[in-house]
């Protein structure tokens, strides 16, 4: 725990990120409260710990103390399709990303840790992107137009109200704590039960991330927050998969029949995006530790114990 941050608030404390983040946090001896619109189904402690508000709800949220020494805002609608479907849930994130910025202005707390995405970075003729390759030209969906306004919502508050932050872009993460139709959740229920693992676009690679390695990166902001305060980092594994490849590990671990179904890429889904996390290694001390293989049987290894 760092001298200047005891108490952190965290949005999103009951998703994937959320939950994995604040167990960290409480081991290193931080004071943690959540904010999230659902209760914690994995983690009492957490739970206990996590008012109940919708982000888009002022008034509720108006009610809450909000006494903290720095923000954690990881609260969104994250399924990229999803939100080329129905655009207002990109809305919904744009909402709450002002919501809880004024929250915070309003609250005295300078300090903010805000989740991006690689998705900012679009489609382009390269594969390989560093944080400055961002064009607002590309954005693909309206997810990733809602992930640009929330950045570009954070710049502000900093310029006309003097609050700090450190924007993390992060990129597919997956592991335990994730009940959702995400990729890797979505496969590993399939493969179980021996069904098709259909693949939109043949030649998608991405850059997966083990969560106990997004959480290392969120916690290494953290502790060198004032040392790198105003800045945007990578957080993510440094290596791109093929979409195949990582749908032929959870086959393997899950010892599955399951065929393997390649159709057309959906709109408004990147097609190639391996992180440049060198800054991250360099500024924050940031090191991945848990390569696709073993972050893939490790995630099985959760869904046997804990989905049937």
């Amino acid at each position: 725990m760092t001298e200047t941050v005891q108490k952190i608030l965290v949005t999103g404390s009951s998703g994937t990120i959320g939950t994995r983040l604040c167990e960290k946090l409480l081991e290193e001896g931080y004071d943690v409260q959540g904010i999230d619109w659902k209760h914690n189904k994995w983690n009492k402690e957490i739970d206990e710990r996590t008012v109940q508000c919708d982000l888009r709800d002022t008034r509720r949220l108006e009610k809450i103390s909000g006494e903290a020494d720095m923000l954690i805002h990881l609260a969104a609608n994250a399924r990229v399709y999803n939100l080329v479907v129905d655009p207002s849930l990109a809305r919904d994130n744009i909402e709450t990303a002002f919501n809880v910025l004024e929250f915070a202005r309003r609250r005295g707390i300078q300090n903010a840790l805000f989740a991006s995405s690689r998705e900012v970075y679009g489609n382009t003729k390269e594969s390989v992107h560093a944080e400055h390759e961002i064009n607002i030209t590309l954005s693909a969906s309206p997810y990733t137009a809602s992930k640009i306004a929330a950045e570009a919502m954070v710049h502000a508050w900093r310029q006309c109200y003097g609050m700090n932050f450190i924007i993390l872009r992060f990129s597919q993460v997956y592991g335990m704590y994730d009940g959702s139709d995400r990729l890797i959740p979505l496969f590993v229920s399939l493969a179980k039960r021996n069904k098709d693992l259909t693949i939109w676009g043949r030649e998608k690679v991405l850059d997966f991330t083990y969560i106990d390695d997004c959480v290392s990166g969120i916690t290494k902001a953290v502790e060198n927050f004032e040392k790198n305060k105003n800045e945007t980092f990578n957080i993510a594994s440094g290596k791109g998969i093929s979409i195949g490849k990582v749908a032929q590990l959870i086959k393997k671990y899950t010892r599955s029949t399951s065929k393997v179904v390649v159709k057309k890429n959906r709109i408004g889904e990147v097609v190639k995006f391996t992180a440049d996390i060198s800054k991250a290694r360099k500024k924050l001390g940031y090191e991945p530790r848990v390569p696709i293989q073993e972050g893939i049987r490790k995630t099985v290894e959760w869904y046997d114990k804990n989905f049937q």
